[in-house]
């Protein structure tokens, strides 16, 4: 008889886990034993200790105890007393504020080190917005200074980012991979004919390619996904997939390739109108007579009563997610303008085959670029049939 477990549930018949952190965890019972005898743990012992328990912690649900995201948690925790907590001074608005950013590149970093997916981006930007517009109909409409209108347009430019986002975060264009029980009809391309590939082995409508490509730019094979990759496609090592790839972005937990590129540029134009108009709104209503860039440095009276200091912390909060937003955009609309994706940005300053443009923030390889009207409508055109030649190729 198979002995019964405290921390379990039964649920039609089967025992799921609602704390399965404690039952039967070895790394939990060495580490209790060691901190007992007065021992130290072995080297990277803590590491898998926190992965055990975070992989088994569960939460009860109507169907069973489900397994909790640990990278949901601190968006939705910390935020809000975060924010609230800087509301209380404006020495400890300075210092959350300042700390934030700080904490997020380390995260970046740890998890881009260790090739890892996480949601705790995409959380965190979902759940910014909620506990902003939360704020701004809470704190700044009731004082009246607000006409419906103007929550109606903010609310309207909320919809379609989160429309756009829905989009983005939908399939980028990962490449087909074959089917193991098909044999397939490709050779692995050897250096005499690098590239070459017959029908079968090169995936259809790709856009962001000249209509002829130039000379030495060519498929090449990937090992681990088994496929003839045509020019401009690569393998993300987070997703494991080929795509037609511009780079991953942590703030969907997706790639971001031909297939949702421009619901990508869509999402980010529609927050930054959004956040803008939103902060304009608020510096309107807490800081009254005074224009918003001056009222965003000096505003007097933003800290007379909570309410206001709230409503002033949240405000500079989403300055600065703006400007680190509207820098993506801005790279993503030179990167368009030249026809280069932030892929073939890394290799060409990796391989020193790029030119450094506009003070370093694009990187022009030469290979694709059309010109700026061509650029931009092989963009506008990415995902539907192949790009047109321009004027100037045919000529």
């Amino acid at each position: 008889m198979e002995e019964p477990l405290c921390c379990c549930e039964y649920r039609r018949g089967e025992r799921r886990h609602l704390a399965g952190c404690c039952c039967d965890c070895r790394d939990l019972d060495e580490g209790c034993d060691r901190c007992l005898a007065c021992r130290s743990l072995p080297p990277g012992a803590l590491e898998r200790l926190a992965g055990s328990v975070w992989e088994r912690l569960r939460a009860p649900w109507l169907a069973g105890a489900v397994q909790v995201r640990v990278s949901l948690v601190p968006p939705l925790v910390l935020l809000p007393a975060l924010l609230r907590l800087a509301a209380l001074h404006a020495l400890l608005g300075l210092l959350v504020l300042a700390s934030l950013p700080a904490a997020l590149l380390w995260y970046y970093y740890l998890t881009h080190r260790r090739r890892e997916r996480t949601l705790l981006f995409l959380s965190l930007g979902l759940f910014s917005l909620a506990y902003m517009y939360y704020v701004f109909l809470r704190e700044v409409v009731p004082r009246g200074h607000v006409d419906p209108s103007q929550v109606l347009a903010l609310t309207c430019g909320l919809i379609l980012m989160l429309l756009a986002l829905s989009r983005a975060k939908a399939d980028p264009g990962y490449l087909p991979v074959p089917l193991p029980e098909k044999p397939s009809h490709q050779a692995l391309p050897s250096k005499s004919f690098r590239g070459s590939s017959d029908g079968n082995g090169e995936a259809k409508g790709y856009a962001r390619v000249a209509a002829e490509e130039p000379e030495g730019v060519g498929k090449d094979w990937c090992a681990r996904c088994q496929l003839v990759r045509p020019a401009r496609a690569g393998h993300c090592r987070l997703c494991g997939r080929c795509v037609k790839l511009d780079h991953h972005c942590v703030w969907i937990n997706s790639c971001v390739g031909e297939q949702n590129h421009q619901a990508f540029i869509l999402a980010l134009s529609s927050f930054m109108l959004t956040s803008v108009y939103g902060i304009t709104l608020t510096l309107h209503t807490v800081c009254r007579g005074r224009t918003p860039f001056v009222a965003l440095f000096y505003c007097p009276g933003a800290y007379s009563d909570y309410s206001s200091a709230l409503s002033f912390t949240c405000v500079w909060y989403c300055a600065i997610v703006t400007a680190g937003m509207g820098y993506i955009l801005l790279i993503q609309l030179l990167n368009i303008s030249y026809n280069v994706t932030e892929r073939e940005a890394r290799l060409a300053l990796r391989d020193n085959t790029g030119r450094r443009l506009l003070g370093g923030l694009v990187i022009d390889t030469g290979q694709y670029n059309r010109g700026f009207l061509c650029n931009w409508g092989q963009f506008l055109s990415l995902g539907s049939s192949p790009p047109q030649r321009c004027a100037e190729d045919i000529v």
